[in-house]
């Protein structure tokens, strides 16, 4: 029996992978390693190497490797590049889902949990969202996101009077930072690769705007540490094993946030630099605050944030390569 992470060989699916292994789970990875890093994988893990479209191949895997239950994390994550790459985000993020659903249930496997995201929400009327707050999102990526969880829950409403009906979850996390051991985050578009790879060709980094309507004028996250978000998973897919109900939806999730300027300054104090940031232009899609209640989370899942973020800055900071 084992659970197969899509994505694996990622920045979060990897820490997703050492988690399920600390566990005491059988995990296996298939990645296309398009971004993924094989090195990312641990030894001992077996890696497929191949893309979510290929059904007949996930079908060959699920099955060869005896899966019982998915996590599925593999997808086109950059909501500020989705604007510009539209068709390639749906492509991967919806077209993906869809065709591991069908290898899924032509496996019959029926476990999944899935690794949503904030972005569905799009720019909230609410100082804190919650699972009831409405869907609205404002880029090709959340639209994505969101319509992959629709198509999970109508397959789960389509097979739930079946032999192998699927049980499904979904997790809407945030932005994830933090390191585990030698994983880092490689992403080109994320604040915390992207500032310190400036950084160490003596860069100042840049804020993407300072008008935002917030206390300091940058946008607000919640900051989650890989390592919470990767237990996250190990909980849901441990409640499914056990059978126990799980809602469709849970946000992991801070309740407060952090600023981008606040992280700038949690930069700064980790890194010992004498570079300050410079305020750029907004970057389309990027709404101005996403803050979630994780008390959903905390009921069923046991989880909580176990990260400070300046904590998760020095861990992401010992991890980035200094060459």
């Amino acid at each position: 029996m084992t659970w197969l992470v899509t994505g694996g060989a990622g920045y979060i699916g990897s820490h997703v992978v050492r988690a399920f292994r600390d566990a005491g789970f059988k995990v296996a990875v298939l990645d296309d390693l398009s971004t993924g890093r094989a090195s990312f994988v641990p030894e001992g893990i077996r890696l497929v190497h191949a893309t979510l479209l290929d059904v007949e191949v996930v079908r060959s895997a699920l099955t060869d490797l005896d899966v019982t239950g998915v996590v599925h994390i593999a997808g086109y994550k950059y909501a500020g590049e989705s604007v510009h790459r539209p068709l390639y985000t749906w492509r991967q993020n919806v077209g993906g889902t869809g065709a591991l659903l069908t290898a899924m249930d032509e496996a019959g496997v029926g476990m999944l949990v899935y690794s949503g995201s904030a972005g569905v929400y799009g720019t909230p009327t609410v100082e804190v969202v919650t699972e009831a707050t409405p869907d609205a999102p404002e880029s090709p990526y959340g639209e994505s996101k969101l319509a992959a969880e629709i198509l999970i829950r109508a397959q789960a409403t389509a097979t739930a009077d079946t032999d192998h009906p699927l049980q499904q979850t979904s997790l809407r996390f945030f932005n994830v930072i933090g390191s585990h051991g030698e994983v880092y985050d490689a992403s080109p578009f994320n604040l915390l690769p992207r500032v310190f790879t400036g950084l160490l060709k003596g860069e100042a980094p840049v804020i993407f705007g300072d008008d935002y309507p917030t206390p300091d004028g940058t946008c607000i996250r919640d900051y989650i540490c890989a390592s919470d978000v990767a237990l996250a998973h190990v909980e849901a897919a441990r409640a499914m094993e056990a059978g126990r109900p799980l809602e469709p939806v849970y946000n992991l999730g801070s309740g407060t946030g952090t600023s981008v300027k606040e992280m700038m300054n949690a930069i700064i104090e980790v890194t010992g630099t004498d570079l300050r940031p410079v305020i750029g232009p907004r970057r389309p899609g990027d709404p101005a605050r996403i803050v979630a209640d994780g008390a959903l989370a905390a009921r069923d899942l046991g989880w909580s944030m176990r990260h400070a973020p300046r904590d998760m800055v020095a861990s992401a900071w010992a991890a980035h390569p200094k060459g």
